[in-house]
């Protein structure tokens, strides 16, 4: 057995492709319209569906905002350079909505984004690059 894929309800799948191809630099790796159910699914990520978890964004025509609940948490991204990677992020109109510095806690170098359907993305600082990572980066206004 193998996780799979993540499913998010987005508002907007346009915006939403954009911000994590774009922004987050996944992958779109299918997408197909399913006109009878008046939904669309696309399918994003860093790799194949065949040897990694995906996130599958579902559209459903017509429907521009969802309640987020309070049950769901947040996805998590490695990454190699956290420090860069919120910089770039915030460039191109990215929500940093908690800039890198250790987790409370403890020592794992962690940061939050915000997709824009208010989504919490997490970037934790691979174990690889953890102990040269840069001083942190002022903190973004948006």
């Amino acid at each position: 057995m193998r996780l799979l894929h993540t499913m998010l309800r987005v508002g907007n799948l346009e915006r939403s492709l954009r911000f994590y191809c774009e922004v987050l630099g996944m992958k779109l790796l299918r997408q197909k319209d399913y006109p009878g159910g008046e939904f669309t699914l696309a399918f994003i990520g860093y790799g194949e569906e065949s040897e990694n978890t995906v996130i599958e964004l579902t559209h459903n025509w017509g429907q521009e905002t969802y309640e987020l609940g309070d049950a769901y948490g947040h996805i998590a991204i490695g990454v190699d350079d956290i420090y860069v990677t919120c910089k770039e992020i915030a460039a191109q109109g990215g929500n940093v909505t908690r800039q890198p510095g250790p987790m409370k806690h403890g020592s794992t170098v962690i940061a939050f984004v915000e997709d824009p359907d208010g989504y919490k993305v997490e970037l934790i600082q691979l174990k690889s690059q953890e102990s040269t990572a840069q001083t942190p980066v002022a903190a973004s206004t948006s």
